[in-house]
């Protein structure tokens, strides 16, 4: 067995044997102009240290840059990414002067989600703002360099496991944005205890009620998780037992597996069929969590300082190897 990643004219290849990897490294070379750089330990901008349990992935280098092309390398450290109940409206404050730099560090966090789900949420704020921003958008956009100031050596931790089992958790900040009082989603996705995706996203439509915001949220969630169970499947390593979603609404928990259709949500019909399908089919199940322990929170809103740091702990991010001991 050996699988290919590939990006343009960068790839990553791994192999079930020594010779069987050597083989085809020895095939490619004959067929294309290529160096075999040993190891990986970087790819794409993302540093790959290896440790005692796996892998960890860190752009520390990159957000270092950020900080420098921002001019904020000695900026005061914040302790969380978002101010809680900070919201952002298009029609605060004065334009800001220096659009494009705004696009520019806007567009550079929103590549270093890749390995830093903590900023998901703040980074997809700024983002909504790229074509007119202002003074308080950049304002909420320091805020997060600021953040990753005393962050910078923090990355994803994937740890060895035997385990296949998908679980994810879903939610959604009804009504959340000022301007057009539409929800936004997140959901954190797991195979085994390795947090593999993640989502931060304004709904596309408004939402009548928490609970039908709540369900467009496991709706895409459900999307998110039948792909990946999709892709383990073509990897030869197939999901077997249903994949878990955590939902802290007791009425969308409710509506994923109730066969009445009610008149009241009859404008969520598309979403409700799809949900309930994967759920008779039996590889999904959803299941009601206590909002203290709704990890998907962090993707939704800004949150205590108390709070935001117990979540980000079930995000599998720390600090470089030499800090983590190798547990996550």
């Amino acid at each position: 067995m050996a699988y290919l990643l590939l990006y343009v004219d960068d790839s990553i290849l791994t192999a079930s044997s020594d010779d069987l990897l050597r083989q085809i490294i020895g095939s490619l070379t004959a067929e294309f102009k290529m160096t075999d750089l040993g190891t990986l330990h970087h790819f794409l901008g993302i540093v790959v240290t290896k440790h005692a349990n796996g892998l960890f992935l860190s752009q520390s280098t990159y957000a270092a840059d950020i900080l420098t092309r921002a001019n904020m390398s000695n900026y005061k450290p914040a302790s969380t990414p978002v101010e809680p109940g900070s919201k952002l409206s298009a029609d605060s404050g004065s334009p800001f002067e220096d659009g494009s730099l705004y696009r520019s560090l806007a567009g550079a966090l929103q590549y270093l989600t890749i390995t830093r789900p903590d900023i998901a949420y703040a980074v997809q704020q700024v983002c909504l703002f790229v074509h007119a921003p202002r003074e308080p958008h950049f304002q909420f956009l320091k805020r997060i360099l600021r953040y990753l100031k005393g962050t910078l050596e923090h990355g994803l931790l994937l740890s060895k496991s035997s385990s296949t089992e998908l679980t994810a958790y879903s939610d959604a900040d009804w009504g959340g944005c000022p301007d057009s009082r539409r929800s936004t989603s997140g959901y954190c996705g797991y195979l085994g205890s390795n947090l593999i995706s993640w989502s931060s996203k304004r709904q596309s439509t408004i939402s009548r009620s928490s609970a039908e915001a709540e369900y467009r949220a496991v709706a895409n969630t459900v999307a998110e998780l039948s792909w990946v169970r999709n892709l383990l499947l073509e990897l030869h390593v197939p999901a077997r037992h249903a994949s878990l979603i955590y939902c802290d609404n007791i009425s969308a928990v409710y509506l994923s597996d109730n066969p009445a259709q009610h008149q009241r949500t009859k404008h969520i019909e598309l979403d409700i069929h799809f949900v309930r399908e994967k759920v008779r089919l039996g590889s999904v199940k959803v299941l009601h969590v206590p909002a203290d322990f709704q990890y998907a929170d962090i993707f939704t809103k800004g949150l205590p300082k108390h709070l935001f740091l117990r979540f980000r702990s079930s995000l599998c991010l720390r600090s470089s190897p030499t800090q983590t001991a190798g547990a996550c």
